[in-house]
């Protein structure tokens, strides 16, 4: 037989995870010149693209647009892609490794980090990660509710995700209407009736997690309000001498916060309250165990041994009525069968991007990318230096003969398999059908696209009932 990485006998790889990590790890593997890959991505939903369909939110098309990339990675001629099969259900890990040289693992970071503080699981509590899924259109989520009758909204965490959660809950119905939002969530959101919109941080403005251009964006909402109070974007004698050093980008960034706080507010229907150096004790509930308050502590900045900068609680405390909580403190990972995986972390165990074993042996065969690797970090460009490394690794590997050897290596046997566990798979072709669908729907109502929101949606439209 010829050598693995020929014509003749590519580099078969299998990647699950049709996000951004995903797309990016495919990429490089066909920029070799040296080593013929083929390449089989699995998702779990009959849609590609991960959290740029899903998390990102639906007023920044612009960012959305990185699909045409992976798009043209979906049409070189040895990439396959295979909807609506769940590994660890559908197929196993066992079975990938029948049939696949090395297995890549890129499933994202795909529930919430919880919060510990008593009242969290009150009614009307909820990670954000729900909603933004929910407003995106997710199969998962369609179907949850949440109380917007609310007048007063909590967003706990000063991170991207914040921010967009922030931003949708404050934008007006037209504004919404020109977005890819789902047909529900713009039905649900034009009907909202939040006035006071809190976003909450532990830190100082110098530390906001949040970037540059979404602190613009804010400035931008059509009839929402910025309220910072001045005490608040005035910074700390420790983040003063740490912005000698600061980068332009972090600089810019509290010129606008800083700015916002020496507004007064021009009496818009809404108003977004940015909060700095407090953090949430306890979600206080009513009589029928709904949220109705929130309770902060004052925090004070102070330097660690390592030189960054931690917040710690002082004797200051403030109640303000809340009906409606979201936390936004981070997303993390969920294990998959057979895949070890550090539950603190919520990633998969790695070096680099190489799995290891719960005692710490290379994994021969499986890797990992993107957020399941290093954590929710970074922008969706993040992801591709991240794929970089990790593919490098993969065929440096395989130079060496350090991959698996599957019994039954022909492209054809997991078709056959996978027709034989889920008859319903969708291929690229599928999706294009759809996406089109979608396109030409949304067009209609001038809007980018009109999303299907259910699996069975879906199915139909692409043929598959």
């Amino acid at each position: 037989m010829t050598h693995i990485g020929s014509n003749e006998n590519p580099l078969r790889v299998a990647i699950i995870g049709a996000g951004p990590a995903g797309f990016y790890a495919a990429e490089h593997l066909f920029k070799q010149n040296e080593t013929a890959v083929s390449v089989d991505m699995f998702d779990r939903l009959p849609t590609p693209y991960g959290l740029v369909r899903a998390g990102v939110a639906p007023d920044h098309q612009k960012i959305k647009s990185v699909t045409k990339i992976f798009d043209r990675v979906a049409q070189k001629d040895n990439f396959r892609f295979f909807g609506y099969v769940e590994i660890g259900k559908d197929l196993s890990v066992a079975d990938l490794a029948n049939h696949y040289h090395q297995i890549i693992y890129t499933t994202g970071a795909q529930t919430d980090r919880n919060l510990n503080i008593p009242g969290i699981d009150l009614e009307n509590s909820h990670a954000a990660t729900e909603f933004v899924a929910w407003y995106n259109g997710h199969p998962d989520y369609r179907d949850y509710e949440f109380d917007l009758t609310q007048e007063r909204v909590a967003v706990i965490g000063v991170g991207n995700v914040a921010v967009d959660v922030c931003r949708i809950l404050c934008r007006t119905t037209a504004e919404l209407a020109k977005t890819d939002i789902a047909d529900y969530a713009l039905e649900a959101l034009s009907q909202s009736r939040v006035k006071e919109v809190y976003m909450i941080g532990r830190r100082g403005p110098a530390q906001a997690a949040f970037t540059t251009p979404e602190m613009k964006e804010l400035g931008e909402m059509e009839d929402a309000d910025i309220i910072i109070l001045p005490e608040e974007a005035e910074l700390d004698p420790l983040s003063r001498a740490a912005m000698d050093s600061a980068d332009r980008g972090t600089t810019r960034k509290v010129e606008l916060i800083q700015s916002h706080a020496r507004r007064e507010p021009i009496g818009r229907s809404r108003r977004l309250h940015l909060r700095f150096l407090v953090s949430p004790t306890e979600l206080i509930g009513d009589e029928n165990g709904r949220v109705a308050q929130i309770r902060l502590v004052k925090n004070e900045l102070y330097q660690t041994d390592a030189g960054t900068l931690r917040p710690r609680a002082t004797d200051q405390y403030e109640t303000m009525p809340v009906g409606l909580v979201f936390r936004s403190i981070g997303y993390h990972g969920v294990p998959i069968a057979g895949v070890p995986f550090n539950e603190s972390w919520g990633v998969i165990l790695n070096e680099a991007g190489r799995v290891m074993s719960d005692n710490r042996e290379v994994m021969v065969g499986h890797y990992t990318a993107g957020w399941i690797k290093r954590g929710p970090s970074g922008v969706i460009g993040t992801n591709k230096p991240d794929a970089v490394e990790t593919v490098e690794l993969m065929l440096a590997d395989a130079a060496q003969g350090q991959h698996l050897h599957p019994a039954q290596p022909d492209p054809a046997a997991i078709v056959d398999l996978i027709a034989e566990r889920q008859p319903l798979y969708f291929t690229y072709d599928d999706w294009l059908k759809l996406d089109e669908v979608e396109v030409t729907r949304g067009a209609k109502l001038g809007r980018p696209r009109l999303k299907f929101t259910t699996v069975e949606q879906m199915l139909t439209a692409a043929g598959k009932r």
